[in-house]
């Protein structure tokens, strides 16, 4: 079964250099610039009844809302440049190896990188305010560099979401790349293509009754960031 959430319209880019070390946003994305081409600037749009919820097994849901943010192609620019990115390593088997993606991670105290998504966080706050416990505090982040990059199969079961009905929010900025869920031990897998400012938002048992991943790819695709943002206590 695939689910598609239609991309939003790029937006045109002027130009900058890429940060060393990172590839060039806009020649990634297949983003071309004429001469007078300015960056839109971010912006979310509403969620309400823009929001699709569907209802998984086991006490899961999933909440969609393509498109969410406008601009995404700048944002996407703006969160290469200004994110400190590290490349974690660990332990696998007998070896270390490095972790498929770059990562960067804000706390609840943290100055986020961008006011675009304080913003994010509160309107995901108020539109799901009828649960207060369940307020979205922190934001994980994931560069996707190209195919070669990605995560295999989990749930976010560290802290509370082990035992108890939690929401992870996700919004991602770049080329699309296809996010994959299944139930726990197996089954017929569910696929989101999400990019260009896409919302995606996992809640109730989804953390434990099914389980994620963003898998790798012998195409050819651009880079993604994905921005996870998560309540108190989940990690």
């Amino acid at each position: 079964m695939e689910v598609a959430l239609q991309p939003s319209l790029f937006d045109s880019l002027g130009p900058a250099d890429p940060p060393a070390g990172l590839p060039d946003s806009r020649a990634d994305l297949g983003v071309r610039s004429g001469a007078g081409d300015e960056p839109c600037a971010p912006a979310l749009g509403p969620l309400g009844s823009t929001v699709e919820r569907v209802t998984l097994s086991g006490g899961a849901w999933v909440d969609v809302r393509p498109g969410w943010v406008s601009g995404s192609a700048e944002m996407f620019t703006r969160l290469v440049e200004r994110v400190p990115w590290e490349e974690e390593r660990r332990v696998m088997y007998d070896r270390v190896v490095a972790v498929p993606r770059l990562l960067s991670w804000y706390g609840e105290h943290d100055a986020w990188p961008d006011p675009l998504l304080a913003r994010a966080r509160d309107a995901l706050n108020e539109h799901y305010a009828a649960d207060e416990r369940e307020r979205f505090v922190s934001a994980g982040m994931c560069f996707y560099r190209d195919g070669r990059d990605g995560v295999a199969w989990h749930g976010d079961r560290i802290g509370r979401s082990r035992r108890e009905d939690v929401m992870v929010g996700i919004v991602s900025f770049g080329a699309p790349r296809a996010l994959l869920l299944r139930p726990v031990g197996g089954g017929a897998s569910l696929r989101y293509t999400l990019g260009h400012g896409d919302l995606l938002v996992m809640g109730g048992a989804c953390q434990r009754t099914w389980e994620h991943s963003v898998p790798k790819t012998a195409r050819a695709v651009g880079p993604r960031i994905s921005v996870q943002l998560r309540p108190r206590g989940v990690a």
